[in-house]
């Protein structure tokens, strides 16, 4: 396979690119490092890396048209600064267009997205099926949803993946890194009251691996362990890995007027169409996410994102 992705350097594009190079595949990586790492992907014959948005449609032309991409992976997402609907509109809405036009222009085999479980706004069916209708109301979720919908409507082989909060290698944003990074440093932390699902890596890349299949299905599919937990629990699961005794209890403030307190997604649409079910528990994914960060160290690079609350999801 020839694979270009975009975001090639964000948390999953590097983990995918690194997957199908160590599989023998060739790999084209765009990212504009906004929210990517610089240095995320190690140097590899197989791998090509351009520095670019795909916001711009002659650089992304131009990649489509020197690689010849047979599969593409669609990772890049604007989500930095949540009051910029323009790049968040020139990202994930006119990016999408120009990578989905790309593809239809060179045959590609499949195409696979990724979209934000944000999508369905704020909703009391626990958990989400795949049929619910989508509601977003953040400019992140809302062109993510955009972006979505052209794809379905390109008549491109796609699949499409609603994501709950994938965690492992490379997981620099969210509550995860920022709990451990602080506990590190002997910092006060707070947590929001909310809930969210969470699947370890190794699992989220078996189901890649079926997706790539050039036999497996294709459509939209909610991607979830099929259970969720609190913040806190998260916290409370750094804690004991970390061997910390606290002075005080972790102060949990309620979640805000734009948060999602609350998300589960129904995974058993997935599970029955690619032969896939997530096996990794809280306690066993967070002792390797700890393992890794000790090996490799954390880097939290938007602090401003709310604990729990504005990852990207």
């Amino acid at each position: 396979m020839r694979v270009l992705i975009t975001g090639g350097s964000g948390c999953l594009g590097a983990n995918i690119a690194e997957r199908l190079l160590a599989a023998g595949h060739s790999v084209l990586s765009i990212d504009n490092f906004a929210t990517g790492q610089r240095g995320a992907l190690a140097p590899h014959d197989n791998l090509q890396e351009v520095e670019g948005t795909i916001a711009d449609q002659t650089l992304v032309d131009n990649c489509f048209d020197n690689f010849k991409p047979t599969h593409i992976v669609h990772s890049a997402a604007a989500y930095k600064d949540l009051d910029n609907w323009a790049e968040d509109a020139a990202t994930n809405v006119l990016g999408t267009i120009y990578v989905a036009k790309a593809a239809k222009r060179h045959n590609v085999k499949r195409f696979i997205n990724f979209q934000t479980v944000l999508c369905y706004g704020r909703t009391d069916v626990r958990p989400v099926p795949i049929n619910h209708p989508v509601a977003p109301f953040t400019s992140y979720a809302i062109s993510k949803t955009a972006g979505e919908q052209y794809i379905e409507m390109s008549e491109l082989p796609y699949v499409s993946l609603r994501l709950s909060s994938v965690y492992g290698p490379r997981h620099f944003n969210g509550p995860i890194p920022t709990f451990y990074q602080r506990l590190c440093e002997g910092k006060k932390c707070f947590v929001v009251d909310t809930q969210r699902d969470f699947i370890e890596m190794e699992d989220f890349l078996d189901l890649f691996d079926r997706i790539m299949q050039d036999d497996a299905p294709t459509g939209t599919y909610n991607v979830s362990s099929g259970s969720d937990v609190t913040i806190k629990e998260i916290f409370d699961s750094i804690v004991e890995n970390l061997g910390i005794e606290l002075d005080e209890p972790v102060e949990v403030r309620p979640p805000e007027d734009d948060d999602v307190a609350r998300i589960l997604l129904d995974p058993s649409e997935t599970e029955k169409a690619f032969g896939w079910k997530a096996t990794t528990t809280l306690k066993e994914g967070m002792v390797k996410q700890i393992k890794w960060f000790k090996e490799h160290g954390v880097e939290q690079t938007y602090s401003h994102l709310k604990i729990g609350q504005k990852n990207k999801d």
